[in-house]
């Protein structure tokens, strides 16, 4: 057996991820191309990413892949590869998702190096209107234009330069060269935006000091919306129902924007290439009041304190998502995708209290309620649960609410009452 080209993929691809015309998925099947074997410089091998024909038919690599070492990164490494979809862009005047490089320049030449195999190094050049995202490995010979395809440019987003992967000090080549990750940036919120896995490289040691270094993939998050619970009406003097519920939207997120220690990526993208982040509203009785006196009347009660920011800060541990704010936080060189993430407004309710989730205050309630009448007081709460394809459940249920999702109903109907704003408990 080929150890170093063996089928390391999934036994069935994942559903790809489709941007208008554009199919993205990812394969963990390279070949490896060039090493630094020979040479004075630290160790290298460059790989071209080979998904499986029959898995994943007519994708195509975004370029070659520069690891550190010698070591077989099949099955280690995951790098997004892309195909044309069936069914054209919705704008018929943007053309195709994919071109071949109309050219390619030489980047680097491995000459005087004392490698055992000639390599230089590629930079594609794309038609007008795309953009290339990765550098492609040869021997002494230009590549051939099938060697990878270019992206539309609204497609993509601008990147800036991440990690140093390798450079070519000690080599003894003509020419410098220094090959460096793709940093993608902080992502709008609905959507995530991740670098392919290729390289980008210059004749320099230094990291250059360039606006825009590269380009990553995005995608949005895909988002169910359903109909939402229905307040409860009175329709008499009893007493009102307790809640009501249903499950109104579910963001859909793929396996690398979601952290499983014990899963490697190969497992994640086989059992659960996509996470259900389920959010379920409910009205929630705080308390009901029957004034039949013959003055106004005040009623207090007390929302209860929904929101635990122990259960949301455990969340984030055990899955990375941050929920009101982008994700992920902090550096991990672990980490098999490098994106940025963050979910709608909506969903998070962000969009009206950006504040509400550094707070989880019990809130007193109060309301002057008329003679003869039934005064009830909901709360709109938010549930949500982070769920696998096989709908086990991952991480921790957590919890939302704020001061603005107190509703009044009333019995009669007619609104002739005065509400008292409701303030945190001291």
């Amino acid at each position: 057996m080929n150890t170093e080209n063996s089928l390391t993929t999934a036994s069935r691809p994942m559903e790809s991820i489709k941007l208008d015309n554009l199919l993205i998925n990812f394969t963990t099947e390279f070949q490896r191309i060039w090493d630094t074997k020979g040479s004075d410089s630290k160790p290298a091998t460059f790989w071209r990413p080979s998904p499986a024909p029959d898995l994943l038919p007519g994708f195509f690599p975004l370029g070659d892949v520069a690891a550190s070492g010698y070591g077989n990164i099949n099955g280690n490494k995951v790098v997004a590869v892309v195909c044309e979809a069936e069914a054209p862009s919705a704008d018929s005047a943007k053309g195709k998702a994919l071109s071949q490089p109309v050219d390619f320049e030489q980047v680097w030449k491995d000459t005087g190096s004392g490698a055992r195999k000639d390599c230089s190094l590629w930079r594609p050049i794309p038609p007008e209107g795309y953009v290339t995202l990765g550098l492609v490995c040869s021997d002494h010979e230009k590549p051939p234009l099938n060697a990878v395809r270019c992206v539309r440019s609204d497609l993509v987003i601008a990147s800036n330069l991440g990690d140093l992967i390798w450079d070519d000090k000690g080599s003894g080549a003509k020419q410098n060269f220094s090959g460096w990750n793709i940093d993608p940036p902080a992502a709008a919120a609905g959507e995530i935006y991740f670098a392919p896995g290729t390289f980008v490289g210059f004749n320099s040691y230094t990291k250059p000091l360039i606006e825009v270094a590269g380009y990553s993939l995005r995608m949005q998050i895909p988002l169910q919306i359903n109909s939402a619970p229905e307040l409860p009406v009175l329709s008499g003097f009893e007493t009102p129902p307790d809640e009501t519920s249903e499950t109104t939207q579910i963001a859909t997120i793929p396996w690398f924007a979601v952290e499983e220690h014990d899963r490697l990526p190969k497992e994640k993208m086989s059992k659960s290439p996509y996470y259900r982040l389920e959010r379920t509203d409910q009205y929630v009785l705080v308390g009901h009041g029957h004034n039949n006196g013959e003055k106004s009347r005040l009623f207090t009660w007390t929302a209860p304190r929904v929101l635990s920011r122990r259960n949301q800060k455990l969340f984030t541990r055990i899955t990375s998502i941050e929920v009101s704010s982008e994700w992920p936080t902090g550096v991990s060189n672990a980490r098999s995708i490098n994106f940025s993430a963050k979910l709608s407004t909506d969903f998070t309710h962000t969009e009206t209290s950006s504040s509400g989730w550094e707070s989880s205050n019990t809130v007193v309630v109060a309301s002057i309620v008329p003679k003869n009448k039934m005064l009830a007081v909901y709360q709109l709460q938010s549930h949500y649960a982070l769920l696998r394809e096989d709908d086990t459940e991952l991480g921790i249920n957590f919890s939302y609410a704020d001061t603005d999702s107190l509703r009044w109903i009333e019995y009669p109907p007619e609104i002739d009452s005065e509400v008292l704003i409701p303030k945190p408990m001291t």
